[in-house]
């Protein structure tokens, strides 16, 4: 069986697509992990996506999109709980300490509401019952979309009935390569990126574009910027304030003007 693990951004857009238009091999299904706090754009970009591939008229080798979920990530968090319900889900927000310094916190939430509700699936779809081992003999290939410039993020399965394939990087594709091919095919469209609104790996560009261009995401933001300082602090067990933003100032107030924006010229 090939799963195709579907972020719905730009690399496992074009690995999709490539796939159903027959540049890739033909894949069983893909599935979509989705946090319940994605920008509506990408659940617009989803919709069109799986209308496409799943379509036998439009495409060489079409193939179902599953949507999965462990729970709603931001109300999760601001219940002080993961998606299980036991303890607080961890989200590596900046902690600025009562000393100044500033910290970081454990990145969890990709392994609880990304990885684990795929890997349910892929067992649901194999027939294997909670508790129960995957028989001997039976073997996934999940095709991940990382590109060239983003190898280092390249790791193996955890589960050894589960193989991780990488075709973009065996097709030597880096992001732009991704962005052109998409370009050259689907020229009326663009292509989304997929994160959590209040992911803070997100760099000042990206808050920059939200903010223009989206200011009702970034309004949810922001305001859940400022919930995780005023949450109860016996909830969450971190010595300091949390924030989105390394700067460990308030999102609202972060200055993401860029060097064109201040009349300056950007070398």
């Amino acid at each position: 069986m090939k799963i195709l693990s579907l972020g719905a951004g730009v690399q496992s857009t074009v690995m999709a697509l490539m796939s159903a238009h027959g540049e890739l091999p033909p894949v069983d299904c893909a599935i979509f992990a989705d946090t319940g706090w994605e920008p509506d754009g990408v659940y617009k970009h989803l919709d069109w996506l799986d209308g496409l591939v799943s379509n036998p008229l439009r495409v060489n080798h079409p193939f179902p999109v599953y949507r999965v979920s462990a729970g709603d990530i931001k109300e999760d968090v601001l219940k002080g709980c993961n998606s299980t319900g036991q303890k607080f889900a961890s989200l590596p927000f900046f902690i600025k300490k009562q000393d100044g310094e500033v910290g970081f916190g454990r990145r969890q939430c990709t392994q609880e509401y990304k990885i684990a509700p795929i890997r349910k699936k892929i067992r649901d779809l194999l027939g294997v019952e909670k508790g129960k081992r995957v028989p001997k003999g039976v073997e996934v290939e999940q095709w991940i979309g990382i590109s060239t410039d983003e190898a280092v993020r390249m790791k193996p399965s955890r589960d050894k009935w589960c193989i991780n394939r990488w075709p973009l990087i065996e097709r030597k594709m880096s992001r732009n390569d991704c962005a052109r091919w998409f370009e050259e095919k689907f020229s009326d469209r663009e292509l989304a990126k997929s994160a959590c609104i209040g992911c803070p790996f997100r760099n000042d560009s990206g808050w920059r574009e939200m903010k223009i261009s989206d200011p009702k995401t970034f309004a949810s933001a922001v305001d859940f910027d400022a919930a995780i300082r005023d949450h109860d602090r016996g909830r969450h067990n971190f010595d300091g304030e949390l924030f989105l933003h390394r700067s460990c100032l308030p999102l609202g107030e972060v200055d993401f003007r860029n060097l064109e924006d201040k009349g300056q010229i950007n070398m």
